[in-house]
């Protein structure tokens, strides 16, 4: 069979075509997708050590252009970007050698895919029941000027503020919350940052917002910012131990530069709460195809692995199909009402 870059062309094809969807949904969404590369690289049969190091330097390279986007909107609050990246790079080192540790007992695999189970299954069940009960409000306002309002801050943002154990730090939008609050919500993101070789942004830009309580496009523009350099230091680790797979991670990037330019095209046309639930149905797909390999691995029932991969595949096709079938559908319409004014 053909190869280039050490790995067989269809192969190669998979990776650039994943990375396609990935690009469109970190392009709207304003995340890295990572969460959905490692499983899948797991699933494929890769070693845990490069399934976590590639991921990680995969996000490496999408944050960057998203993080530039985000500048250029004034959605990045560089104080608390530095403060995050100094927690978040302790939390990774003590998550690098988790896996490490848990690799050499034979157990990172399996206890890696547990935790995406929960994680992303009890994160998929959260956003989806917001989608479908909630007023449509509460995703990514890609409009926003990034000004807190007091009524938007979440209840238990306000509490965590008004523990005031010095010192307290003034961030973006009028918020001041104590040094330690950030430094810990840092540390606990890069734990799961390194320990599951995400760049962290489905779990720390939540936190940002439901935690610190900073507007959530700063929270968005300043968890990318961070997202750089958490997938920069994660990777260049992973790397040191010979855990990333370049002829992995250029194929999946050169299909995301592609996905992402779509993917922000989209912000401007695409309302994010019309489709959110369908993000939250992605997650839990995500979560279920990690299950079931499990599953299959427990039981030694091999075609299991490719339900697997058809399902984090399916659910990544699913959104991104949604994201560009909604711009269609809105172009449309546009053109349509401008047709019926000229009339």
């Amino acid at each position: 069979m053909l190869e280039i870059f050490g790995i067989g062309v269809a192969t190669l094809l998979l990776f650039v075509g994943f990375g396609l969807l990935i690009g469109v949904l970190f392009g709207f969404f304003g995340m890295g997708g990572s969460f959905l590369v490692t499983p899948a690289l797991l699933v494929m049969g890769y070693p845990s050590r490069v399934a976590v190091g590639s991921g990680l330097a995969f996000v490496f390279g999408t944050s960057v252009i998203a993080t530039l986007r985000h500048r250029d909107l004034g959605q990045v609050d560089y104080k608390l970007g530095v403060l995050m990246i100094a927690g978040t790079t302790l939390g990774i080192e003590v998550g690098k050698e988790i896996v490490l540790h848990l690799e050499s007992l034979g157990l990172a695999s399996n206890i890696i895919s547990v935790t995406y189970v929960v994680l992303l299954g009890g994160i998929g069940v959260f956003v989806t029941y917001e989608a479908l009960t909630g007023d449509g409000d509460g995703g990514i306002d890609h409009d926003a000027e990034g000004e807190a309002d007091a009524d938007d801050i979440p209840a238990t943002a306000k509490k965590l503020q008004s523990y005031r154990v010095p010192p307290m730090i003034s961030l973006r939008g009028g918020v001041s919350v104590s040094l330690w609050m950030i430094l810990g919500v840092a540390f606990a993101t890069g734990l799961l940052s390194g320990f599951l070789g995400v760049g962290g942004g489905f779990i720390r830009m939540p936190a940002l917002f439901y935690l610190i309580g900073v507007p959530v496009p700063i929270a968005v523009g300043t968890d990318l910012f961070e997202i750089v350099f958490s997938g920069g230091i994660g990777s260049f680790l992973y790397a040191m131990d010979g855990g990333v797979d370049l002829s992995v991670v250029l194929p999946l990037l050169a299909g995301s530069a592609l996905g992402a330019r779509v993917g922000s095209a989209a912000t401007s046309i695409v309302d994010e709460s019309e489709i959110k639930v369908y993000f939250g149905l992605m997650l839990l797909g995500g979560s279920v195809a990690v299950a079931v390999r499990e599953v299959g691995g427990y039981l030694d029932v091999p075609v299991l692995n490719t339900v697997s991969l058809v399902l984090i595949l399916g659910s990544a096709l699913l959104v991104s199909g949604m994201v560009v079938y909604s711009s269609i559908v809105e172009i449309r319409n546009r053109s349509g009402s401008r047709s019926s004014t000229a009339d």
